[in-house]
């Protein structure tokens, strides 16, 4: 039995809403299937789906109401303008993401700056940088070798030289002196697990989500870690939970004497970033 594209869509995502699904997800499901940009779908609604890729599209459907993430079914999720390789071995980068790479660009001039990237994950804030500014020198990092490998295929398919490194946190650098740091770090209380969605906490990795009781665990050891790293003057950048902005400026200010530190708000009025400039 065929179906017309609308119907289809009308099916998922009236099953969607059931079963407490964004129901949006039924179009990008039905668009990675038929290879159709958003234009061309609406532009061929009445159209039939053939039986193969009808039985795909419903198949796709019941994989996300399972609580597969939209991004793992289809394997990409935007990014800065840029079509970024997701799997489960990576976090699907956020909007409120791409806020920091932008928030970071203000903060930095077209010199030749080197930056790293830690706990890259897909290497979306890395990439969106050097392509963004390309007279960065750019270095990025990740304690997992499977998500680098993901980082890996994204620099290489978005065309970004990008040196990557295995390894936890600051300590593949240590001896090395940047002029940027920045970091997306996990930052969820393990707390909050019993409150979030089986979409987040059953696909997307732990290791790239929660910090321990407060959230603020890896802040702290970056605070540890940042002397070994930073040159003498040093912007370091850290996307933050809602929330947690005080806190991680006071762990700033308690750890170095020369430090300018700004909480940014994100579109939705949340803090979400925190900067400082670190000088000697």
């Amino acid at each position: 039995m065929s179906k017309k594209m609308y119907e289809a869509l009308q099916w998922a995502s009236s099953f969607l809403k059931k079963a407490n699904r964004e129901e949006h997800a039924g179009e990008l499901l039905l668009r990675h299937i038929t290879g159709m940009s958003r234009a061309q779908l609406f532009g061929n609604m009445r159209e039939c789906l053939s039986p193969p890729e009808l039985c795909r599209f419903e198949a796709a459907v019941h994989e996300h109401v399972k609580g597969t993430p939209v991004q793992y079914i289809i394997g990409s999720e935007e990014f800065y303008g840029r079509t970024f390789m997701v799997n489960e071995e990576v976090l699907i980068p956020r909007p409120e993401t791409e806020e920091l790479v932008y928030e970071t660009l203000k903060r930095i001039d077209k010199r030749e700056l080197k930056v790293v990237d830690i706990g890259t994950g897909s290497g979306a804030i890395a990439i969106s940088l050097k392509l963004e500014q390309p007279s960065l020198s750019l270095y990025a990092s990740d304690i997992a070798e499977e998500s680098l490998k993901v980082a890996r295929e994204n620099a290489k398919q978005l065309d970004a030289d990008i040196q990557f490194v295995q390894g936890d946190l600051l300590n593949p650098f240590r001896g090395q002196k940047f002029d940027v740091v920045i970091s997306n770090p996990p930052y969820i209380p393990v707390s909050d697990i019993e409150t979030m969605s089986v979409v987040v906490t059953e696909h997307e990795p732990h290791r790239a989500l929660f910090a321990g009781e407060d959230g603020l665990d890896f802040y702290r050891r970056f605070m540890d870690e940042l002397p070994e790293v930073i040159a003498p003057s040093a912007l370091v950048g850290f996307e933050i939970g809602a929330g947690q902005g005080e806190a991680v400026a006071d762990l700033f200010k308690k750890s170095f004497e020369n430090v300018k530190v700004e909480i940014i708000n994100d579109i939705n009025g949340k803090d979400r970033m925190v900067f400082a400039e670190i000088t000697e």
